[in-house]
């Protein structure tokens, strides 16, 4: 995200939009407040390649925060405004952040956090006021406004590329931080990989972007930061409304945007007269990505909104990329795209090639280096064993034209609407639970989800298992860990299935509610 020369050429053009509020802001006024938050950035000793963190809604400071960073050098974090502060207090630490930007909506969660989190000296409140101001642990607490206020809105002397390190959430264990390298270039020069997606999805100067999900994920930030650099205009939902989302399309004439299957499949169960409502037309490109899409759902869209849907396959740690447009998915249905970048490769449990249309273990030699960071024991498991490839553990194959199709996934993560889940932090959960004596939990269909969380739970000796239980272990688990990961249901076992080794077998609990579905993933 860096506003560049529209900053000038197109001073008072609308950078973005807040979609319920309709605060906007300028280009000039982005370049000003992102000038300012880079000298706070320095003027707290932050160097290039140091580290920060926004934790926060979406709301109208969130972009210029990213921006500053992306200015100074600096790998910056968003996070999920609706993790614990456990959880947030993880990823900071994790991350290395000295600094942390948030939102009175989401402060009391930060406070508590960084009780647990020495290296952060600053903690800027968007929102705080004057009488906010004070400190949380070690951190000193700042109202955002008021520290903007006192620094020149000029550039940096030594303005140099930033970029993001977000976390991908992993199967077991805690979320990973994704570090990619930085070059020591002008932040007008961008990052390689968002040229080849600008030239893929038809970005243009003037574009104006429907931003329909947090922008604490890595999609819609990206997305969000090709428009910016192409001096387009983004509408930022604050939350999605699938009849507003249709809305804010022919007020705004909306030309590009990207969902989740999940979107797609609330807009198609609005009532017909509230889908007919509205003047769509002016939309060019509508990608969809996160999740898996269920055929029907995709078809009705093609049917409904024409063959303008792009779909692509990649993940946080750009392994590598698939993509396709309407007609292609239609000729290959199911598909997930072609290889535009990286060099794919499907492989059985020994490494050794699948042929076409028989599924394997999606590898790929990487396009894009990348370490998790501060984890060189996770980064390793990811790699071939002589180091040349990597995977992230999905299960497809390619069929004679050369299109991927996935079909399964050989670790147990969850995709719920878009959001990774890894359920072994909610299996530790339950088990640490006085009443439990093991716990097993994964993902079982769901329509408009595409997945939900489901526990699965053996209780000690001597406890009554049934709803008041269950309701009991799902309030433990809302009390600890973000909403998205809380099972949704939770069923009894006398005996969980396990080996005499003590290893899970998860499958044979899983596999019973994928029956009847072409694939374990909807």
């Amino acid at each position: 995200m860096y506003p560049g020369k529209y900053a000038t050429q197109h001073a008072d053009r609308a950078a973005f939009i807040m979609a319920t509020s309709g605060e906007a802001m300028t280009y000039a006024e982005l370049e000003r407040r992102s000038n300012q938050l880079a000298h706070v950035l320095r003027a707290q000793g932050l160097k290039r390649l140091d580290h920060y963190s926004v934790f926060m809604e979406n709301n109208k400071h969130f972009i210029e925060t990213c921006v500053a960073g992306e200015r100074t050098g600096l790998y910056y974090t968003c996070i999920n405004c609706y993790l614990t502060a456990g959880e947030l207090a993880y990823i900071l630490n994790n991350s290395e952040s000295q600094l942390l930007i948030t939102s009175m909506a989401c402060f009391e969660v930060a406070r508590e956090a960084l009780l647990e989190c020495p290296r952060v000296a600053l903690c800027l409140v968007v929102g705080g006021g004057a009488e906010l101001e004070g400190q949380a642990g070690t951190a000193i607490v700042r109202d955002y406004e008021m520290a903007l206020a006192s620094q020149i809105v000029t550039p940096v002397a030594d303005e140099v590329q930033g970029t993001p390190m977000l976390y991908s959430s992993g199967t077991t264990g805690r979320p990973k931080g994704v570090l990619r390298p930085l070059p020591e270039v002008p932040p007008s020069q961008g990052i390689a990989l968002n040229a080849l997606l600008q030239q893929l999805w038809q970005c243009e100067e003037g574009m104006v972007y429907l931003s329909p999900a947090p922008l604490y994920h890595s999609a819609p930030l990206a997305n969000v930061s090709m428009v910016i650099r192409n001096g387009g205009t983004a509408i930022i939902m604050e939350h999605f409304d699938p009849a507003q989302y249709l809305a804010l399309v022919e007020r705004y004439r909306v030309t590009h945007s990207q969902l989740v299957p999940t979107m797609f499949s609330r807009m198609l169960k609005l009532p017909s007269d509230i889908r007919a409502r509205h003047d769509l037309s002016s939309l060019r490109i509508a990608i969809h990505a996160a999740a898996p899409c269920p055929p029907q759902v995709k078809e009705q869209m093609i049917e409904w909104w024409g063959p303008i849907i792009h779909e692509y396959y990649g993940a946080t740690e750009a392994l590598g990329f698939t993509a396709c447009n309407s007609a292609q998915w239609l000729a290959h249905r199911g598909t997930v795209g072609r290889v535009l970048f990286g060099d794919l490769h499907i492989l059985d449990d020994q490494m050794q090639p699948m042929p076409k249309g028989v599924p394997g273990e999606i590898w790929f030699k990487t396009a894009s280096p990348f370490v998790y960071y501060n984890d060189p024991e996770r980064t390793a498991l990811t790699c071939s064993p002589d180091g040349s490839m990597t995977t992230v553990g999905d299960i497809g194959y390619v069929d004679d034209d050369g299109f991927l199709h996935l079909t399964d996934r050989s670790t147990y993560m969850i995709i719920s609407g878009g959001v990774n889940i890894y359920p072994q932090e909610c299996e530790n959960l339950l088990i640490s639970h006085p009443k439990v004596a093991d716990a097993a939990v994964f993902g079982v269909p769901n329509q408009d989800l595409g997945e939900e969380v489901k526990a699965v739970v053996q209780v000690v000796p001597g406890v009554v298992s049934g709803p008041e239980l269950a309701r009991e272990l799902m309030d433990y688990c809302a009390a600890h860990l973000a909403r998205q990961k809380c099972p949704r249901t939770i069923d009894f076992s006398e005996q969980l299935p396990r080996s005499p080794t003590g290893k899970l077998y998860k499958r044979k609990l899983r596999d019973p509610f994928w029956v009847g579905h072409a694939s374990r993933i909807v």
